[in-house]
């Protein structure tokens, strides 16, 4: 009779585990029963877990190779239309982020070019967005919402992200993000657009849209006080919550996610000692993305070291987008959340896995080898899973297993 039981084994293990640096076991194996991890340890502890679980059904040799948990891309907005170069073109001239979505251009450019999109067309995009992601041993990713900005285009959007995680071996978790900027039928009108947003989550969330809600609050975008109205809607329904907080000042944001619980607050380049602290007590991930902290040109960093002193987890991520990070490598923002932001390789890896679950949610299932989580796991043709941080330009992905079934990776 068959255990439905899956063994690799001789692999050198990354767990991201507590306890020892990398959760690192030199010789170590892996046993699945579904979609589950059964059991990880050491090779010379096998015999005694084979005894309690019986013989794999299936048997698989790594040979040596690094194994790290499923990478985790826990901010994205991987569904909109169009693109955004020319403004790449306009700041290199000197043009603000700001002036640009000051002049119309930004996130409502996309929003005209989402709205004009087909359903297929979005999903097509986020699709092959996806899939590049996955090449890189991601598997599980967040996609926000935030270019249609009414409830049907909005309810598109969402979606298109659910059939990602239906045509994909990947776990997606959806994110409304309704409240990212004024639409133009809104122009002068923002609290009834607030309004609006409030009324409009009850409906997705009635559909099994949305797993959570964010927001942007920034002075182009929304006020604390408005953003309140949005995070007590989607609290009411039982929604968690998380935030665009402090990326151009600080507004008191991440206070805000804080006091609602929120999952993440993210950006967080002006976050303030009151922030910090709040998010300490809150158990509030710092959600760092480097990418548009490069892609924009940013000088302020994020307080990187009074995070760290104060026992903030952070995570990171690509925070793909057209408009301020157009980037699709997770691995990338490895490298550059080590050279930009000064996060030692560990660090680094553990805000793509441990605490990337943790902002999602997901700390419980996902984000680290262990008995009882998800069977997400990649494999790396490295000496050392500090390479992962320290090459940039680079894919040493050599397989993917998620859910436990191996991956076929488009090379």
């Amino acid at each position: 009779m068959s255990t439905g039981l899956q063994l690799w084994r001789h692999g050198r293990l990354a767990t991201m585990t507590s306890g020892v640096p990398w959760g690192w076991v030199d010789d170590g194996a892996l046993l699945c029963r579904g979609d589950t991890l059964a059991w990880v340890g050491p090779e010379a502890e096998l015999p005694a877990a084979l005894a309690r679980f019986g013989t794999p059904a299936e048997e698989q040799d790594l040979q040596g190779q690094v194994v790290t948990p499923g990478l985790i891309d826990a901010h994205t907005h991987l569904v909109y239309g169009g693109h955004r170069a020319r403004e790449f073109e306009l700041r290199l001239q000197g043009a603000s982020y700001e002036e640009i979505a000051r002049a119309g251009g930004g996130i409502r450019s996309t929003v005209a070019a989402t709205r004009a999109a087909s359903d297929a067309d979005l999903l097509a995009g986020a699709l092959a967005r996806a899939h590049a992601l996955l090449g890189e041993g991601v598997t599980t990713i967040e996609i926000k919402s935030g270019y249609g900005l009414s409830l049907d285009h909005e309810a598109r959007c969402l979606r298109a992200a659910r059939r990602v995680g239906e045509a994909l071996p990947m776990t997606v978790r959806t994110t409304s993000l309704a409240a990212h900027a004024l639409p133009p039928e809104y122009e002068g009108r923002a609290d009834d657009y607030i309004d609006a947003v409030c009324s409009w989550l009850p409906q997705w969330h009635a559909e099994g849209l949305v797993d959570a809600v964010d927001g942007f609050c920034e002075r182009i975008a929304f006020s604390p006080a408005q953003i309140e109205r949005v995070f007590q809607a989607a609290r009411a329904l039982g929604l968690p919550v998380k935030l665009h907080a402090e990326q151009l000042s600080d507004s008191g944001g991440a206070a805000l996610a804080a006091r609602h619980e929120a999952l993440s607050a993210d950006h967080l380049e002006f976050l303030g000692a009151d922030g910090i602290a709040a998010m300490v007590a809150s158990g509030t991930v710092a959600m760092l993305l480097p990418g548009a902290y490069y892609f924009l040109r940013e000088t302020t960093l994020p307080p990187i070291a009074a995070l760290r002193a104060a026992g903030v987890p952070m995570a990171i991520a690509t925070d793909h987008n057209p408009g301020t990070s157009p980037t699709l490598s997770l691995l990338l923002m490895l490298n550059m959340a080590c050279t930009l932001f000064r996060l030692a390789p560990e660090e680094a890896l553990a805000g793509v896995t441990r605490h990337a679950a943790q902002a999602l949610g997901l700390g419980a299932s996902h984000g680290q080898l262990r008995a009882g989580f998800r069977a997400d796991f990649a494999l790396w043709d490295v000496d050392h899973p500090n390479e992962l941080a320290y090459r940039f330009g680079h894919n040493p992905c050599h397989g993917v297993v998620s859910g436990g079934q191996a991956v076929t990776l488009a090379r």
